[in-house]
This record gives structure tokens, C-alpha cells and sequence, in this order.
């Protein structure tokens, strides 16, 4: 027996030695949890949900190295429950029938129930998702879904519809060097053997290039202090930028980095801040973004939110587009730049797109109107038997452009111009047409 106990230690040494940083700093329990207060802090949801011991089917989405992988192995701890891990990108039905029917079989004989994570869970077709609904329904196993897709899109809405999402956020950098602290002192499991001097400027480089990865936090550290040599390290910006990889930018041309980051674009330009909006535009530009689709979404800004604010807007979008079409990558990037950059500085004014969208919605509501007699098309054959056309005012033999005559037949405002760039001008000119046309003095 004491050999056997000697083997198994000196087993898990070389273990331990071979695994990663990240991996051997795993929390043990909940406490050593770091993140995620917003739904794990004191009377919070998933907190509430371990305290009452009712803990269902439960969906993790958020961005890697958050801890949804690690946090489901706490809960396992936390209920008491046995703990199965199956990723939807290598398994298959037959894998995912054999553990429910273990977890039955579990249940039936009196043992305990089983915590089923399931990695990647988007990537179960629907059908394979359906496997999972009425073991979760019946309480047999208490499901945890890890997935970095909004399962609102990407999980059969029958699953999300029996589960509490929890939206996992980034790490902010507090977190971050919590976590790279604990592991430079820990001796048994981290790198406290090692003679570390770490300068607080350090840990605050690898919190801020690591963008609230964890993992990638850890790895950047291990990277640091294992390619130092055996005596005392240092730890230094400068080694901290030669030890830290790019990260790849999670954004998949059909998921949710596509159009969360293609909304953040927009919001930014229409909240006139050029510095956010050419960051995200850059986040595009290096993940490879269709540049059709960022031109696109450019032309349609200048019209919804710019308008007659700044009449040039909608000519410089369509300049743009048309530049990179011609031009082509990397080239169009300036010309992307400086329509992004107008369009975030040009005055704002919706008034145009909420015009259109009052009067369509008039006429979707039935609020419908014939066309004024007077308006009508006189020039084909038999429309003067029908008198349309008579009694049209020609506007030009005006004075000033305008004749005072009923274009709708009922008194309606659709376009109210605000008081900001051109349309100001716009506004004070509008006042004076109403006043024509309604036959007032002006």
C-alpha cells in the first residue's frame, strides 16, 4: 500500500508538471471563483438558485477564458452531483444517449444526480439538442450548456426555453491581477517555488493585453517566468510584450461578434464619437469583415441618422463605397476612415427616417387617401373628360416657388426638422412653405 500511495503521488507530480498554469489554478470551490459577480455575488440569481438547492438546466454564454468550463465543475461540487463532460464538436447522439441513460440509471438505483456539461452546446443540430429536453424536464440531470453564440440564436428555443441563461463578461483587469497574484504565490500549485519579482506595471500589461481571458492571463505569465532560467526573475514589460501571443479576434462573419461589433460601428458613429468608431471599424477591417456589408451599413447611416443635418453625408457614403469597390484592400481603409470619421462628426437628425416611417405605418393602419384631382396625371388620352389635373397650380409662375394648393387633402406633419446642422436652415424655411400652402400670411 505505501508503494502503491508513493507511485500514485510521484503520478500526479508528472502530471501536474505537464499540465498548464491555467489548469492547475483552477479554483477549488466556489470562493476561489473570480468574476461573474453579477450573477454569482451574494443574492444574485445563480447564487440564489445553489442556496435553495433548485438548481435546473442552466445555459453559460460568454466570450473564452471567462470560467464556464470551470464554474460548471464547481456546481457539481456545490450540488453534490456526479460530473459529465461531453463537447458537441466530437460526440455524437449515441454519446449523449449513453450518458442520460447512465444518469436514469443513476437516479433509479439511488445515487446521486448527474451534472451534464455539454462544451460547445450551439453545435448540436436541433435534433440532437431535442435528445437533451426531457431528462432536463424530469430533473434527471441538471444540464449546464457552454457556448460563446447567443443561445437565443444558436439553442433550440425548447432548450433555452427550459433553462436561465447566464451571460458570462470579460474579466475586467482587477480580476485579472487577483488571479496572476494568486498564482505567483501559490507553491503547490502555481509558480510560488520561483523567485518572482513581479512589478506592478507588469501585472497590469498582461491584465490589459490578455482583454479579461484568464487563461490567456495565466499563459502569458507561465510563458514570462518558464523561459527565464532557473534563477530569479524579473518580471518586466518588456518581457511581458515578448511572452504574450496576439490574440485572435473572436468574430465569426455569421455570429454574434459580426453584428454586436457591426452595432457597436453604428451606435458609435450616430453618437458622434470618431475615436470609438474607428476602433471598431479596425476590429472589422483586421477579423476580415466583407467590406460591402461595412459600406452598406455606411450608406444606410447617412441617410437614418445624419439626413438633411448634413446633406453631404449621403454623396461622401456612397463616394466611399464606391472607392472601395475601385480600390479594393488595404488601400480603401482611408477611405472607409474618412467616411466613418464625417459621418461621426456631421450633425444628427433622424427626421427624415422617422417621416417615412409615420407615414407608412399611416397608410399600413388604413389611414389612406385618394390623390387630389388637381394632382392627378392629365396627359394621357380621356383624362380631361375626367377632369384630372384642373385647377393644378404651376409653382414656378409664383414668386416664390410656391403655389398654395392641397398636396394631400388632409393636414398632416410627417417631416419636423431639428434644430441642429442644415436642417436648422431647413426648419426656418419649412415654416414659411407650411404658412404658403396653408394660405397664410407669412
Amino acid at each position: 500500500m505505501p508503494d502503491r500511495d508513493l507511485f500514485a503521488q510521484s503520478e500526479q507530480k508528472q502530471l501536474d508538471q505537464v499540465m498548464p498554469l491555467a489548469a492547475r489554478m483552477r479554483p477549488r470551490n466556489i470562493d476561489e471563483f473570480v468574476g461573474q459577480r453579477h450573477f454569482l455575488g451574494p443574492g444574485k440569481l445563480l447564487r440564489r438558485l445553489m442556496d435553495a438547492d433548485r438548481l435546473g438546466s442552466v445555459l453559460f454564454y460568454g466570450p473564452p477564458g471567462t470560467g464556464k468550463t470551470t464554474l460548471a465543475r464547481l456546481l457539481a461540487g456545490e450540488t453534490r452531483s456526479r460530473y459529465e463532460q461531453i463537447s458537441a464538436v466530437t460526440s455524437g447522439v449515441k454519446d449523449l444517449r449513453d450518458l442520460l441513460s447512465a444518469a436514469q440509471e443513476n437516479v433509479r438505483t439511488g445515487g446521486v444526480r448527474t451534472l451534464l456539461f455539454v462544451d460547445e452546446i450551439h453545435r448540436f443540430n436541433k435534433s440532437q439538442q431535442d435528445v437533451l429536453l426531457h431528462d432536463v424536464e424530469e430533473g434527471v440531470v441538471i444540464l449546464v450548456g457552454a457556448t460563446t453564440s447567443n443561445p437565443f440564436f444558436a439553442v433550440n428555443s425548447a432548450l433555452v426555453s427550459r433553462s436561465q441563461v447566464f451571460e458570462f463578461q470579460s474579466l475586467d483587469e482587477e480580476d485579472v491581477i487577483v488571479l496572476l497574484r494568486r498564482a505567483i504565490q501559490d507553491a503547490k500549485r502555481g509558480l510560488g517555488d520561483r523567485d518572482i519579482q513581479a512589478e506592478d506595471e507588469a501585472l497590469q500589461l498582461i491584465a490589459r493585453l490578455c482583454d479579461g481571458d484568464a487563461r490567456r492571463a495565466l499563459t502569458t505569465l507561465e510563458i514570462a517566468v518558464l523561459s527565464s532560467g532557473e534563477g530569479p526573475v524579473e518580471l518586466t514589460g518588456e518581457l511581458i510584450a515578448d511572452s504574450a501571443q496576439r490574440k485572435a479576434i473572436d468574430y465569426d462573419a455569421t455570429g454574434d461578434g459580426h453584428y454586436d461589433t457591426a452595432s457597436a460601428l453604428i451606435k458609435s458613429i450616430r453618437g458622434s464619437d470618431p475615436d470609438a468608431a474607428l476602433y471598431w471599424l479596425a476590429v472589422m477591417l483586421e477579423a476580415g469583415e466583407d467590406i460591402r456589408f461595412v459600406t452598406r451599413r455606411l450608406v444606410i447611416l447617412a441617410s437614418e441618422d445624419v439626413g438633411n443635418a448634413d446633406p453631404q453625408a449621403l454623396p461622401l457614403a456612397v463616394a466611399a463605397m464606391q472607392a472601395c469597390e475601385f480600390v479594393g484592400l488595404p488601400e480603401c481603409q482611408w477611405s472607409l476612415s474618412q467616411a466613418v470619421t464625417y459621418l461621426a462628426c456631421a450633425p444628427k437628425s433622424n427626421a427624415s427616417t422617422v417621416g417615412i416611417s409615420e407615414a407608412r405605418q399611416d397608410i399600413r393602419e388604413g389611414r389612406t387617401r385618394p390623390v387630389p384631382v388637381h394632382l392627378r396625371d392629365g396627359h394621357y388620352a380621356g383624362s380631361k373628360r375626367l377632369g384630372h389635373g384642373e385647377g393644378y397650380d404651376y409653382s414656378h409662375e409664383h414668386e416664390d416657388g410656391i403655389a398654395a394648393q392641397e398636396y394631400l387633402g388632409v393636414e398632416r406633419v410627417y417631416y419636423r426638422p431639428v434644430d441642429r446642422g442644415h436642417e436648422s436652415e431647413l426648419m426656418e424655411r419649412l415654416k414659411h412653405i407650411r404658412a404658403r400652402l396653408r394660405g397664410g400670411e407669412v
